[in-house]
């Protein structure tokens, strides 16, 4: 696919709301390095991603787009070095709107749990946590009750730390947890939540879309649920054409345009798909001008209250910038 998938002459202003950087010579990223599983991993075979991805490598990702601000999601650097990859991210090395909101990582249901939320609410930009809870390997399959599930008491106290110190949940399971991260949702009212990739809708069955519109339904009803437009590929780098556009525009109509985020999940979506394919899959869906700036721009500045002053300016022709 080219890069260059968006419509004729447009120029679009976005604010990324999901995306990773990483360089394996300054940190420890086992997933990437000795860890290197792709049996495991839900898109296949990831070996094109095991190299530096940094500010110049998503500025050519992102060419054909005017970012004004992204929020950098936690990229599974090694647990001990949480808080050195926050450290990072707050450098001065960065370009001006990138990671200009941070979302980074404190270990749930753990010892040190609370000294390391404190730690990272300390830092000027991160807005929020992303633990994934422990999920089941398929639907049917519990690990209800476990340590580290959603329904861990030790885990769940940790989570509703967040709100006290400002924080929100960026919340990533596959659709059969959907349906319980809903009553966590629905149990803490205060955490400020976004779904992470559209619930990861895999099955694309009408049985498996129906499990997920189920989970995607309970999570809408709880008004502290925002969702992510973001990562719509399947298992080997397979990009289904009909069933994204499918999924986006149910996820919009469950959720509506008020509450969905575009996120690029770059350079992870790279496997699956060019940045612009995805982005022109979004927009595709939002003909509305309003809807278009909400969902591309205006709400993942507001959720991830992102201060104008780390914001890049827009181009003054551009006619869709926020």
């Amino acid at each position: 696919m080219t890069r260059n998938a968006l419509p004729a002459g447009e120029r679009l202003a976005i604010v990324d709301a999901h995306h990773h950087l990483w360089q394996l010579d300054g940190g420890h990223y086992p997933w990437l390095q000795e860890g290197y599983q792709p049996a495991t991993f839900f898109l296949g075979d990831y070996q094109a991603l095991r190299h530096d991805y940094l500010a110049a490598e998503y500025r050519r990702d992102t060419a054909d787009v005017s970012v004004l601000a992204t929020v950098h999601i936690e990229a599974e650097r090694d647990r001990g070095e949480a808080i050195a990859e926050t450290a990072w991210l707050h450098e001065p090395r960065w370009p001006r709107g990138m990671a200009a909101s941070v979302v980074a990582y404190a270990p749930l249901g753990t010892a040190n749990c609370a000294e390391l939320l404190a730690r990272q609410a300390g830092f000027a930009r991160v807005r929020g946590i992303r633990c994934k809870p422990l999920t089941a390997s398929a639907p049917g399959k519990s690990v209800a009750g476990r340590a580290g599930s959603m329904q861990d008491p030790a885990w769940l106290e940790d989570l509703a730390r967040l709100p006290r110190h400002g924080l929100s949940w960026d919340l990533r399971v596959p659709f059969w947890h959907l349906q319980e991260a809903a009553q966590v949702a629905a149990d803490l009212p205060e955490l400020a939540i976004a779904l992470n990739h559209a619930g990861l809708p895999l099955d694309r069955s009408e049985a498996g879309l129906a499990h997920w519109r189920r989970g995607m339904e309970a999570l809408a009803a709880c008004p502290n649920v925002m969702v992510k437009l973001s990562e719509f590929g399947l298992q080997g780098g397979r990009w289904d054409v009909a069933g994204n556009r499918r999924i986006v525009r149910e996820t919009l109509a469950i959720f509506g345009h008020e509450r969905a985020m575009f996120g690029s999940n770059l350079p992870v979506s790279s496997l699956s798909a060019a940045f612009g394919t995805v982005l022109r899959m979004v927009t595709e869906a939002l003909p509305d001008p309003l809807a278009r700036q909400r969902v591309l721009a205006g709400n993942a500045a507001r959720f991830y209250r992102i201060a104008a002053r780390h914001m890049s300016p827009a181009p003054a022709q551009d006619s869709t910038m926020c």
